[in-house]
């Protein structure tokens, strides 16, 4: 039990989040209204996304320092579970901006960077299928990784400040400020960053596990 307190509070921190996401008061804003109801997870699924990539990054590091098994399972399921959540990431933000902006896809800077972004990534993926040799294949995995992180950020969160850009936080646009996160909002969207954000780390616990059991078991028969 003591090793799976966090499992218990990410269920029950999405437990909250859900609930009260969808019951709690929300204070009516133009134009965002309802929507604003949102922000308990898109936002927060992006902020996981960030940071399992991050984890996804530490891996690749320590495997060209060290070239385990291990080190390559753990980067490499953590980018899938990273570009699942930026993927459903796009999908609510798409959903938000057809009802503030007026249209799912609006060519927006920082629509058009997640996706750039989110397109790197699954290269990666189609760069990991190209080789057989496991070693070759995590070692360049690897370097890729790296640099595909380094664009993300970049993409996420400088290019689209220097352009006029309807999200917020971008082009003089604020976000984050009194308007759009009230005392009342904060206490849903903090603990809806944590929840989802170990929800990610679960599963790249739960895969990472099967994978290295799987490959125990094939290099056993």
């Amino acid at each position: 039990m003591k090793k799976n307190w966090w499992k218990i509070l990410a269920i029950a921190l999405l437990v909250f989040t859900v609930v009260a996401g969808i019951l709690s008061e929300v204070p009516r804003l133009a134009i965002l209204n309802e929507t604003i109801r949102n922000l308990f997870f898109h936002v927060p699924m992006w902020f996981g996304m960030i940071l399992i990539l991050l984890v996804s990054v530490i891996y690749s590091i320590k495997y060209l320092r060290n070239p385990t098994v291990k080190n390559d399972v753990v980067a490499y399921e953590s980018a899938k579970v990273g570009i699942l959540f930026g993927v459903l990431g796009i999908v609510t933000g798409m959903e938000w901006a057809r009802f503030t902006w007026g249209d799912y896809w609006s060519n927006d800077p920082k629509q058009n960077a997640a996706a750039i972004g989110l397109l790197i990534y699954f290269a990666y993926l189609v760069l990991r299928s190209s080789f057989n040799e496991q070693q070759q294949r995590a070692r360049i995995s690897a370097v890729y990784n790296i640099f595909a992180f380094a664009a993300l950020i970049p993409l996420l969160f400088i290019l689209p400040r220097l352009t006029d850009s309807l999200h917020p936080g971008n082009g003089g646009n604020p976000g984050f400020n009194t308007y759009d996160l009230d005392s009342s909002l904060r206490l849903v969207f903090y603990p809806a960053v944590l929840g989802w954000t170990l929800l990610g780390i679960w599963i790249v616990n739960v895969k990472s596990r099967l994978e290295l059991l799987r490959q125990r078991l094939y290099e056993t028969v």
